[in-house]
């Protein structure tokens, strides 16, 4: 099966900002692809990228089989796609900008816009500068879906719903991905991302930190908790396999979030000398997402190595 989205060595620079370093991500059809990152990590440039709004500096994107630079009009008719602040046209009612936007696409696009329009409560008589910005949401959400598009790109999307339409939104989007279609989602909600993705991507500084299928990096993730009874005493170094994430000294205790751990790894640090107690457990995904951000900036501040890109599978899906 062809992917969805292949992004191989992408690069955007701009005047001062490198946007995006080098990265590299494969999304296959059937998924919830989540995006995780900091503001100014380079999420909306990567999906600018995506959907043809900015050209990349280096490097090659696919989204569909089509390339954004020189198919972006192909790419936007087969996709749905909800930015952070949608725009939309004040003047018009809810009706009509349906309407509108169904003279762009097939029949059908009009019944469907409706139908999300009754579900989302949303006035149709009303006009588009007297919507609340939850109702503007519902209606931006509404005309992305409505032509039941092959991949939906989503930048914070539920930003400004109520919680019972939020869930609902949240549960539409597992049911696209079990007929096949592809769901695209940049999110700070991580809680929401953590019950409906499939796989994961942190990115930070413009490069991913991370890219894993979430049950997997469930299992792969640790903190290690390390009570002191000696504060000066020396821990023995972590084995070669193991990627250190992030490391804190608070008091007589040392944290560490690490990939990769070896288990008798604890018991060894429990017999060195100065070490009273060690306790090991997987971390939560918001967990997680700190360590990669800034547990990286915490050590390469303290001169440490900087920690690679986890990738559990080569292509994501």
């Amino acid at each position: 099966m062809s992917d969805v989205i292949s992004i191989k060595g992408l690069e955007v620079h701009f005047r001062g900002c490198d946007a995006l370093r080098g990265v590299d991500l494969s999304v296959s059809s059937g998924k919830v692809f989540a995006l995780l990152g900091e503001n100014g990590a380079g999420k909306t440039t990567l999906i600018r990228v995506m959907t043809g709004f900015l050209r990349q500096s280096a490097g090659e994107c696919t989204v569909l089989g089509l390339n954004p630079a020189r198919e972006a009009q192909e790419i936007r008719r087969r996709i749905g796609y909800v930015s952070d602040a949608p725009a939309l046209y004040e003047w018009m009612r809810v009706d009509e900008i349906g309407w509108f936007a169904s003279s762009f696409y097939s029949d059908g696009f009009l019944a469907q816009y409706r139908d999300a329009i009754d579900r989302f409560e949303v006035p149709a008589s009303r006009k588009i500068r007297y919507l609340s910005k939850g109702q503007r949401a519902k209606v931006a959400l509404a005309l992305a879906l409505a032509h039941d598009p092959e991949l939906l790109i989503l930048d914070e999307p539920t930003s400004g719903l109520d919680p019972l339409v939020r869930r609902e939104f949240l549960e539409s989007m597992l049911d696209r991905a079990a007929t096949g279609r592809t769901i695209f989602l940049s999110s700070h909600q991580i809680s929401e991302v953590e019950r409906v993705a499939d796989d994961i991507a942190i990115l930070h500084q413009g490069k991913f930190s991370v890219i894993a299928p979430l049950n997997e990096l469930r299992d792969a993730i640790s903190e290690i908790t390390v009570s002191m009874s000696d504060p000066l005493a020396a821990l023995p170094d972590f084995e070669a396999t193991t990627e250190v994430l992030s490391e804190q000294t608070e008091g007589r205790q040392r944290r560490f979030v690490v990939r990769g751990l070896v288990p008798e790894l604890a018991k060894q640090w429990e017999q060195r000398p100065g070490v009273a107690n060690v306790r090991v457990r997987h971390v939560t995904l918001d967990e997680l997402f700190v360590a990669c951000t800034r547990g990286a900036r915490s050590l390469e501040e303290n001169g440490k190595r900087k920690p690679s890109t986890i990738e559990l599978k080569k292509h994501v899906g």
